[in-house]
């Protein structure tokens, strides 16, 4: 099961050894509030590409994605009309969302990926899925599926296991 670590603001101090520890096959850099994000961008970009066999996303902007030379573009659940464009710059794609019928868009319009979130309960996400929803969603498409929402133990990871989950993403599990 591919492990896709989220970054955020302490990526400097931390982004290293979280690698080192955890693995990760994919990392996306996501700071919603930072004014300086494109020149964290720079220096998360370059910190991902000392690594073999990683994939390195930025949040949401597309155009800033490609000229820095990121493999791919994490889009929200508001950006699902960018999926055509990203992907026409050779960027990969995944996608947040949040239902049956949002996978099945994304699935459509060609993303490489989705989250499906919250699977465990997050604050201030809503009322979380659980596994047995997200087994339907990995057994009712072809898509890559990443499992989010509230992951932070080894027992939350081998329930996710189970499903056959393409991976899972996190922020907090991660940051132990």
């Amino acid at each position: 099961m591919k492990k896709y670590l989220i970054a955020t603001s302490d990526f400097k101090t931390v982004l290293d050894e979280q690698i080192r520890k955890h693995k990760p096959e994919y990392v996306l850099y996501r700071d919603k509030e930072n004014p300086n994000y494109k020149a964290d961008a720079i220096e998360f970009v370059k910190m991902c590409k000392k690594y073999n066999n990683l994939k390195c996303f930025l949040h949401r902007e597309i155009d800033l994605a490609k000229s820095l030379g990121a493999d791919g573009v994490h889009l929200t659940s508001t950006q699902f009309d960018k999926v055509e464009y990203a992907k026409s710059l050779g960027l990969e794609v995944i996608v947040s969302t949040h239902t049956k019928e949002e996978v099945l868009d994304m699935q459509n319009k060609g993303a490489n990926g989705v989250t499906y979130s919250p699977i465990f309960h997050s604050p201030h996400k809503g009322q979380p899925k659980g596994v047995a929803d997200l087994a339907e969603v990995v057994n009712m498409f072809d898509i890559k599926v990443f499992a989010l929402g509230g992951i932070i133990s080894q027992d939350q990871i081998n329930q996710i296991e189970k499903t056959n989950c393409y991976g899972f993403a996190s922020i907090r599990y991660f940051s132990s």
